[in-house]
């Protein structure tokens, strides 16, 4: 019975190979790692500068004072204050700012950065592009923003950042300001609208007060009740002394016309209570009966609307002041935290890190070769012209590298 050949190679087996081709490993790679140190060597440090900055904690990024006006406890200035945004700075403003062409052209422009990074045709577009892999932009936990910049020259590295921190509080100053004027712009318009309104319900309630003599209506309506009925029981008396005396002494008596022109005077008083639509000019108190449902509604819808008017006044007025104290504000907006120094740690290129991440990658990038080879070298039979060429190849190298097997 033939005896079976296991074929199946272990770890050891490739550890080997690798030891009898340690040669050709060992000299590539002293030759390429000084290759590669050199060449990184040619390739000029970089500086890395960071300034910090934040809003400061009582700006409220336009509004300022104008939100601490709507902070009181009510619901409505409560409303008002989460309307116009006075709960926590928001730093997307800030960021927007920052990345905006504007702001990193006008870097560009102010520090030269088209020669610097070599530009030929002077293409603003290319500029920023490499311009922008130099920059970062970021918010931290505590609510501040980290302004990096990366340069050949630690000096001007640190330049750029604290420019940065300058043009970033000035555009937001100007930015600050239009939002101010837009606030009063609008807050404006809503308060002379109030005002026309006002006059208006003044006017309204005025002319009903005039025409009908009214005042307070609660309180009138109930004098005109007990006025009223007052009457009714003084007519009811009279109405039953004239019964009285008709009965005794009929119509012709003297005494009978005095109390029948009594009852006749109550009558037309009772009549005038419930039917004029104005009781007579010497009273200022009594209502009329008959259009006191649609006399009280207007009344109310009147007396209603003055008082909604001048609630809106009093929140109105102060936010216009305010708002016009806002747009004249040119107080600074942003808090330097951290002012950028030049660096004194370069930030790249970081030399030895990368030669031997390269060495790692030639060295992985051997190892199929070197199997090939081993492959290609012990091999008996050659089946085409392809593994002919790969003995020749790999025997030269063996030969070069002198590798003993």
């Amino acid at each position: 019975m033939p005896e079976t050949v296991n074929t199946t190679k272990s770890f050891s087996d490739y550890v080997y190979v690798l030891f009898k081709w340690k040669k050709l490993i060992i000299i590539t790679l002293l030759i390429l790692g000084p290759l590669t140190l050199g060449l990184l060597f040619l390739i000029p440090n970089n500086y890395k500068a960071t300034a910090v900055v934040m809003i400061p904690p009582e700006s409220n990024m336009g509004l300022g004072g104008l939100t601490g006006l709507l902070s009181g406890k009510n619901s409505a200035t409560s409303l008002g204050s989460k309307l116009l945004g006075g709960n926590s700075a928001n730093l997307d403003p800030l960021m927007a700012i920052l990345n905006s062409r504007t702001v990193q052209t006008d870097i560009i422009k102010q520090f030269g950065l088209i020669k610097y990074y070599d530009v030929g045709d002077d293409n603003l577009d290319k500029t920023l592009k490499a311009f922008r892999g130099d920059i970062s932009f970021e918010p931290t936990e505590y609510g501040m923003i980290e302004i990096s910049v990366i340069n050949e020259d630690p000096k001007v590295s640190a330049e750029i950042a604290n420019y940065f921190s300058e043009i970033l509080d000035s555009l937001n100053i100007v930015l600050n300001s239009q939002s101010a004027m837009n606030n009063r712009i609008f807050i404006e318009k809503r308060y002379l609208k109030n005002l026309v309104d006002l006059k208006s319900a003044e006017d309204s309630l005025s002319k009903l007060q005039k025409k009908y003599g009214i005042f307070a209506i609660p309180q009138q309506l109930e004098v005109a009740v007990k006025s009223a009925a007052e009457i009714e029981a003084q007519l009811a008396e009279r109405e039953l002394m004239a019964e009285l005396i008709k009965t005794q002494y009929g119509e012709d008596s003297p005494s009978y016309l005095p109390i029948k022109e009594q009852v006749d005077f109550l009558k037309r008083k009772i009549s005038d209570i419930k039917n004029s639509t104005k009781l007579s000019n010497n009273s200022n108190v009594l209502l009329p009966f008959k259009n006191l449902p649609e006399l009280s509604m207007q009344y109310l819808r009147d007396f209603r609307e003055l008082e909604i008017q001048q609630k809106i006044l009093e929140v109105t007025l102060p936010l216009y002041e305010q708002a016009k104290v806002e747009e004249q504000k040119s107080i600074p907006t942003i808090m330097v935290l951290d002012k950028a120094v030049p660096p004194q740690i370069k930030n790249a290129p970081k030399r030895a890190t990368t030669t031997i991440v390269i060495l790692l990658l030639i060295f992985f990038v051997l190892l199929p070769v070197i199997f090939r080879g081993e492959k290609a070298l012990t091999r008996s039979v050659h089946s085409n012209s392809l593994e002919v060429s790969e003995f020749k190849f790999f025997n030269k190298v063996k030969k070069i590298y002198r590798l003993k097997f």
